[in-house]
């Protein structure tokens, strides 16, 4: 076959996909409402289950609510009948998924939470079907043409659940004014935690801080970098920061360096601050750009004055490496 015949099929399955999925606006209704009305006031977990495509696509959606800090967990239906059901307590919600809403595996599940008064959000694409019949609040789903050559095949079907079941997820994380600072207090590691980490969570702070006073001695200089161990001190004056000395300008200085030798006359003035939001990935590229190891870190408010600066802390470039960002 041509290449240009794989890429017609493609996009012909493509196109006919998103022309469904524009269907999506039917379901943003009163039982939408409901339904996110009730995951906002739940205060238990939201447990999201299905049986087959729907499984798989509901273990995902429970993925992205456990994400973004709302507890909730996947529950097989079929495993369900040998104990799981015991997980599933009065105060949590039940979300199933059924694109037929008749699957017989569900209907254990369904007289469980029915006995115990478990909420159930049920989604399926029949009104009559027997899932939204036991639930408490029934999302209707279009019928859609699914996008393989026999109609058959669950892709557009599946499509439009998970985009339903992503429209809660980010409808919920706005009335819940979620926002990149607590969506890394839930992705510390990867890629994407990485790309949000700050200057001011990763620098070191406090009594791990190099600091001199500005008519310090050198002897007071070496002791205060080699206890520290950052390879650098910061010189202070009336605790603003004026200088900076590292472990390279002493090297330089070697020979012409004497007790009675002058902090001014070889330390860096006005050195480079960054503020404490900045992005630790942006704090790396200045010091890739500059070939420095280390930044040293205000507050915003200080930062936006661009005059005298409070130290907040220091970043090394060794803390970049140890979270992962090169």
């Amino acid at each position: 076959m041509n290449i240009n015949n794989y890429i017609k099929l493609a996009n012909k399955s493509a196109s006919l996909q998103i022309a469904e999925l524009k269907k999506i606006k039917k379901v943003f209704n009163k039982n939408f409402i409901k339904a996110v009305d009730l995951i906002l006031n739940c205060k238990g977990k939201v447990i999201f289950a299905g049986i087959g495509k729907s499984g798989l696509i509901a273990r995902k959606i429970s993925a992205t609510f456990s994400s973004v800090g709302i507890p909730s967990f996947f529950c097989d239906p079929a495993q369900a009948l040998h104990g799981d059901m015991g997980q599933i307590e009065k105060r949590d919600i039940l979300i199933i998924f059924s694109y037929s809403g008749n699957t017989s595996e569900l209907t254990n599940m369904l007289k469980y939470a029915n006995r115990f008064r478990i909420k159930i959000i049920g989604v399926a694409s029949k009104a009559d079907s027997t899932l939204l019949k036991a639930s408490d609040v029934k999302i209707l789903l279009p019928k859609v043409k699914e996008a393989d050559v026999t109609g058959m095949v669950p892709t557009t079907s599946t499509s439009i659940t998970l985009l339903l079941g992503d429209t809660l997820a980010t409808t919920i994380m706005s009335k819940k004014r979620f926002s990149k600072e607590r969506f890394k207090i839930f992705h510390p590691g990867g890629n994407i935690g990485g790309s949000l980490l700050l200057a001011k969570d990763i620098m070191v702070t406090g009594n791990k801080l190099p600091l001199i006073n500005y008519k310090s001695k050198i002897e007071k200089v070496l002791q205060e970098m080699s206890k520290k161990k950052l390879g650098i001190v910061v010189v202070i004056k009336n605790n603003n920061i004026v200088g900076l000395v590292t472990d390279g300008d002493l090297r330089r200085e070697m020979k012409n360096l004497s007790k009675k030798s002058s902090l001014q006359k070889f330390m860096t003035k006005k050195p480079m601050v960054v503020s404490e939001d900045m992005p630790a990935s942006k704090a790396l590229a200045i010091m890739n750009e500059k070939k420095i190891t280390s930044l040293l870190v205000v507050s915003n408010r200080d930062f936006k004055k661009k005059n005298r600066y409070k130290l907040k802390g220091i970043i090394h470039i060794h803390f970049l490496l140890q979270y992962g960002l090169k």
